[in-house]
């Protein structure tokens, strides 16, 4: 007779790795039949609202999750957005926020994948190719043109907030330039003739807020005073900018109109450190109205862009687009309007 050794002790035999929980687990939970539980996570007719709660409520019991990609393969079509957007820009937080319940509404999953410094817009926007998106939308993508133009053959797409010529895609927007010039002649309106324009440089929008400010300066008699500073579209570009400013041997600005609002934040934050009193000796006026723009402690004078209407259009173009309705191409502008805020008012007299 073999000796009992905690080597061939039964209690010592590896337990079976636990399975993940099927469908079949489910059915057999609520008593009902597999195919039943299949239409419920479906959501086609067949069951009533009483089998529906209890196939829901077992499979978050037991842990079971529907397999998306067999789910996807089922249907046919994937009826899946593939959103593009940067990591840390809130403009594009608030569109990706927005665009979910207008993709919902109309009956279409969302995937998402952010360009950041280690993952550039192209690797990105194969991520989302590769995930069975029917149509992407680009958020502020910085890509060539025509390498959008290359996409757009294989895949409907739409570009937000940004300008393309000669690129076959929907392209759905704001118009930069009335919202700038709107920002410049409050400034103006306020007294101001010192006003500095920090730079987006290559971002979208930058370059349509930069003329609309050189021609907005122009038109008030200030082209002399026409001065643009590099910036970018990050909170660490204004700061750079708000640095330059401080150690320059020349007064500050009395106002400042940034390409957007992280900009603006970057500039106020270093500003407000180094003494400066908002707005009484410096004003500063954003671009975006991004959410943050908006909380108490920051209560940035802004030009605002309808994010939610935004991603309706863009989100209804791509449907558009998938359903034949007609061809690509259409270019939607809304108008961004100025919102008056903290940071902005009339200037101190020197």
């Amino acid at each position: 007779m073999t000796p009992s050794t905690p080597e061939n002790r039964p209690d010592r035999i590896p337990a079976p790795r636990s399975r993940k929980p099927t469908m079949a687990d489910v059915a057999a939970r609520v008593g009902v039949s597999r195919a039943l539980v299949s239409l419920v996570f479906r959501d086609q007719p067949g069951a009533s609202p009483q089998t529906r709660e209890r196939v829901f409520e077992a499979a978050a019991e037991i842990g079971y999750r529907p397999d998306m990609a067999a789910r996807l393969l089922a249907r046919g079509r994937s009826k899946v957005l593939g959103v593009l957007f940067t990591a840390g820009d809130p403009h594009h937080v608030d569109l990706v926020e927005a665009i979910y319940p207008a993709a919902e509404a109309l009956g279409y999953d969302l995937v998402l994948s952010a360009a950041v410094p280690t993952r550039g817009e192209h690797q990105a926007i194969e991520a989302l190719i590769g995930h069975r998106s029917e149509a992407l939308l680009l958020c502020g993508p910085t890509v060539a043109g025509e390498d959008i133009a290359a996409i757009a053959e294989r895949i409907p797409t739409v570009v937000v907030g940004r300008r393309l010529r000669g690129v076959p895609v929907d392209i759905v927007a704001s118009h930069d330039r009335p919202g700038a010039r709107a920002a410049i002649d409050h400034l103006v309106g306020l007294g101001h003739r010192d006003i500095v324009h920090v730079d987006g440089g290559a971002r979208p929008g930058s370059s349509g807020r930069r003329r609309a400010y050189c021609d907005a300066m122009r038109s008030h008699g200030l082209g002399d005073r026409v001065r643009v500073m590099r910036g970018g579209h990050t909170a660490e570009g204004g700061g750079e900018a708000a640095r330059a400013m401080l150690a320059e041997d020349r007064p500050l600005p009395t106002a400042v109109f940034a390409s957007n609002d992280q900009c603006a934040i970057g500039l106020l934050d270093v500003l407000t450190r180094a003494g400066v009193r908002i707005p009484e000796q410096v004003s500063v006026v954003g671009y975006d109205d991004s959410r943050i723009a908006g909380l108490g402690h920051v209560d940035l004078t802004t030009v605002r862009q309808d994010a939610h209407r935004l991603a309706r259009l863009a989100v209804q173009a791509a449907d558009e687009q998938l359903r034949g309705v007609r061809s690509a191409g259409a270019h939607m502008r809304l108008e961004s309007r100025l919102l008056v805020r903290g940071t902005s008012g009339p200037p101190r007299s020197r």
